[in-house]
């Protein structure tokens, strides 16, 4: 069985990053969500168990193809314990590719066998970031075209206050 990680912060779950997960269950048996902790420098709009439960909410159509998982490792160690070879990440512009690939070639030098599946966005989904989600939530506005149907209860209700 093939598994894939798609590592991230996810705050919020887009649609964007619902995309990769679908085309990436193409290729893959399995895709381990790995959101990350609340450790992290990151200032997050949501606790790590807020997102988890907001993305496997947004997964449930594909339950059993997908776990989410909180993690506070780094993505490599996760990897290895996970026994998966791969790791997932979506390119949305230029900028990303450029962070993105530095990022892969860091992981496989740290472990050669872990290679990065890079998933260029849609167009319809290339202007969508958690970032700007986060921005219209603040402001109570609507982001239903931004996160998968069935967040938007979830991501309104579980907003750090």
């Amino acid at each position: 069985m093939k598994t894939a990680i798609f590592p991230g912060t996810f705050d919020p779950f887009t649609i964007g990053h619902f995309d990769v997960v679908q085309r990436a269950l193409q290729i893959f048996d399995k895709v381990i969500i790995a959101t990350i902790g609340d450790n992290q420098k990151k200032k997050t709009l949501f606790s790590s168990e807020a997102r988890a439960a907001m993305i496997k909410q947004a997964m449930q159509p594909y339950a059993g193809k997908v776990e989410v998982v909180i993690y506070d490792t780094m993505t490599v160690d996760f990897c290895r314990a996970h026994h998966s070879n791969f790791i997932i990440r979506g390119i949305r512009t230029v900028g990303d590719y450029n962070f993105e690939s530095i990022m892969a070639q860091a992981n496989q030098k740290l472990s050669p066998v872990i290679d990065t599946v890079f998933f260029p966005s849609r167009p319809e989904h290339a202007y969508i970031c958690s970032s700007v989600v986060r921005d219209i939530l603040l402001y109570q506005g609507d982001v239903s075209a931004f996160i998968p149907k069935g967040m938007e209860i979830a991501a309104i209700s579980c907003a750090k206050k």
